[in-house]
């Protein structure tokens, strides 16, 4: 029995991307474990169809499947709550693609604003079916198994030194989701944690031993390893197993 798990990096409304990479992955079976570091939606074109996917996985696959909560999500349900122009109104972070995609209109163009007729909706979030407001509340803040810590974002700092493992953190850890913190890249030592959220062209080049002549490429130092590839961004998906290190992906 082989008792793997396959981490996958940030898939941001690209359903072809994560489409090719699932099919490159070995035959899974019922052992294996499927972990889904976050940021299902936003940027890329078919959020809806992305969200609809991994909500079906677990029946079309034996393997298990985990999907855990990205800053995406969780910042969507903190628009619902109380609104979040800071956050819905870049178009560097796509928020209009998915407002898009989920009530069936045409992406859209590059710096591209929500018409005035689009405003209510797509600032509210109340464009989300409130079942797919459930899965967001679902979506579990990390997990771990014996190979590894799996995080959206990475471990916020200790007082005390050190950095903090999601268990230690008041709930909800809402750091794990959000913090993108240079010491933790460098500095952290332990359990090998991998996560996504920082796209790996913006971490230390030089630490990188996985390819660093490609900074875009999957970055690997001590026991932190990257996968977020840039997908939904001009980039690609990626996905690691674990524990032989193999790594996929959908370019």
């Amino acid at each position: 029995m082989a008792e793997r798990t396959f981490a996958i990096g940030d898939i941001h409304g690209e359903l072809g991307q994560l489409m090719t990479l699932l099919s490159r992955l070995p035959r899974l079976d019922v052992t294996d474990t499927l972990v889904f570091l976050g940021d299902y939606v936003d940027r890329g074109p078919q959020s809806k169809q992305v969200v609809e996917y991994l909500r079906r996985l677990p029946q079309r696959v034996r393997a298990k499947v985990v999907t855990l909560r990205g800053n995406h999500e969780d910042a969507w349900l903190h628009v619902r709550r109380e609104r979040w122009p800071g956050f819905v109104r870049p178009p560097s972070h796509g928020c209009l693609a998915a407002y898009r995609s989920f009530v069936g209109r045409a992406p859209p163009e590059k710096d591209e604003h929500a018409t005035p007729e689009e405003q209510e909706a797509f600032e509210s979030g109340s464009f989300f079916p409130p079942d797919v407001v459930g899965w967001f509340e679902s979506l579990p803040y990390w997990y771990e198994d014996a190979h590894a810590l799996y995080v959206h974002a990475g471990l916020p700092k200790r007082a005390t030194g050190g950095f903090s493992h999601p268990s230690e953190l008041p709930y909800p850890p809402s750091a794990v989701l959000w913090v993108r913190d240079e010491d933790f890249f460098r500095n952290y030592r332990g359990k090998r944690v991998v996560f996504g959220h920082t796209r790996t062209e913006f971490l230390p080049p030089e630490l990188s031993s996985f390819t660093p002549e490609d900074p875009k490429d999957l970055w690997s130092y001590e026991n932190v390893v990257g996968i977020d590839t840039g997908c939904g961004n001009g980039g690609f998906l990626t996905a690691l197993e674990l524990p032989s290190l193999a790594v996929y992906e959908s370019r």
